[in-house]
């Protein structure tokens, strides 16, 4: 494709989302991605020893990522997401108490207060606080999560909580593992405006928004795969393995140059992480501020342990493990319908392990199943295999630079990516509601 209608930089969930909804509407889109393999952030790779798939992390969909299943479903791939039709979380409390909180078939967010009025693992101080919390929840969906995450701007999550009245036993069985699988970071560090925006989307919509939904295959086949198959029928081109820089013409952009090789296009859209932005832009004057801001933005890593088991040790696709160092484990077996005892244990907002060995983690791993799940305890492992993601997230922390909208100072060139200013966390629906008002902005100009 010699002259596209637009270049996309990044081939994760921002840019494959962005070129798929510029090429339904028409335009003819060339994605260019550094990596050789397709999903950013959110992909996966075959393990020698066993053969299978894994995910470079655990992703989880919630059903209020709207926009991300209109994603997949234009792509013809919604339906490789498992996803409950109400909240269903079984945990197993650091005493080992098995307790499993449901959602009964009440309009929301009532259905989140019954829920936890009868959630065996609560006493009665705690039942209150639900109560309390489910007040709150109620305003924000009277007067929608705007004004209430202005209030909740420089204040930290946990300071918003206690402001709520929620307990500590409240706090760490279900707000805790919630705030670190949404927000990759300590509810003592992480701002609360995000968390007040995803409590608003997850209890004031639809009973299934608060449902969880998992993946049936590795994510590269979820939707990068999907993506550049429904591209390339459609006109639209896909290239890995190629490093693309801005090219420009005064203050407007002018296409990108890839080693040598200059692709002409009248709108650009970089969907990079914020990490990757300044090679993107380096030597673009106009594009200065955004560069010197994302440079600035921190980092908060995950760290993911695979276990292979002799035996299958769990009795459904995942469990939470709150006031642990691994917040929550995947049965990936069940998942995907592979060979049983694969289980995937996620530490979000790692900052004190991530440094530590492979055979450190993968001990610990062990330590806290074994804790936890008595078949885990009887089982051997035969494999274990450390994922780190050093920068899987960026910094949610008060102080942090500003994020950047999309619209830039270079003519024609567009910003996408979960670390634009959607609102949201740098979760999958971020990163997609990123990549579409990215290609809403590109039809508008054009």
């Amino acid at each position: 494709m010699s002259r596209p209608d637009v270049v996309v930089i990044g081939a994760g969930f921002a840019g494959l989302s962005a070129a798929v909804q510029l090429a339904a509407g028409g335009a003819r889109v060339l994605v260019v991605e550094q990596r050789r393999r397709l999903g950013g952030r959110a992909t996966a790779f075959v393990d020698p020893a066993t053969g299978e798939a894994v995910d470079n992390g655990q992703h989880a969909l919630f059903g209020c990522y709207h926009e991300t299943f209109d994603f997949l479903r234009t792509i013809g791939a919604d339906a490789q997401v498992a996803l409950d039709e109400r909240l269903d979380l079984t945990i197993v409390t650091r005493e080992g108490e098995v307790s499993r909180l449901t959602t009964p078939q009440w309009p929301p967010p009532l259905h989140l207060i019954g829920g936890l009025l009868s959630w065996g693992a609560l006493g009665w101080a705690d039942r209150l606080a639900a109560m309390k919390i489910g007040l709150a929840l109620r305003r924000l969906s009277a007067n929608g999560s705007r004004r209430e995450a202005e209030g909740a701007r420089a204040i930290t999550v946990h300071e918003w909580l206690v402001k709520h009245g929620q307990t500590p036993r409240l706090c760490e069985l279900l707000w805790e593992p919630l705030v670190v699988a949404a927000l990759n970071q300590s509810p003592y560090i992480a701002e609360a405006a995000p968390f007040v925006e995803v409590l608003a989307r997850m209890f004031g919509g639809s009973r299934r928004d608060a449902a969880i939904g998992l993946p049936r295959v590795p994510l590269d086949a979820l939707y990068a795969g999907p993506a550049q198959e429904w591209l390339e029928s459609r006109g639209s081109s896909v290239r890995t393995g190629v490093t693309a820089t801005l090219a420009t013409c005064g203050n407007r952009v002018a296409g990108v140059d890839l080693g040598g090789e200059r692709i002409e296009a009248a709108s650009v859209i970089s969907s990079v992480p914020w990490h990757a932005f300044p090679d993107v832009a380096r030597g673009t004057a106009p594009l200065d501020l955004v560069a010197r801001n994302a440079a600035a933005m921190s980092a908060s890593p995950i760290v993911t342990v695979n276990l292979w088991y002799d035996r299958s040790v769990t009795d459904g696709a995942f469990v939470g493990l709150p006031g642990r160092r691994f917040q929550w484990a995947f049965d990936k077996s069940r998942i995907f319908g592979s060979t049983a005892g694969h289980i995937s244990l996620v530490s979000s907002g790692a900052d004190d392990v991530v440094g530590m060995g492979n055979d450190e983690l993968i001990a610990m791993a062990e330590g806290e199943m074994a804790a936890a799940l008595p078949a885990a305890a009887a089982a051997s492992i035969r494999r274990g295999v450390v994922v780190r993601e050093r920068q899987a997230t960026f910094s949610l922390a008060p102080g942090q630079p500003a994020r950047p909208a999309p619209e830039t100072p270079l003519r024609g060139f567009v910003l996408a990516g979960d670390w634009t200013d959607t609102g949201l966390p740098a979760t999958i629906e971020g990163a997609v509601v990123s990549g579409h008002r990215a290609a809403a902005l590109v039809t508008r100009s054009s």
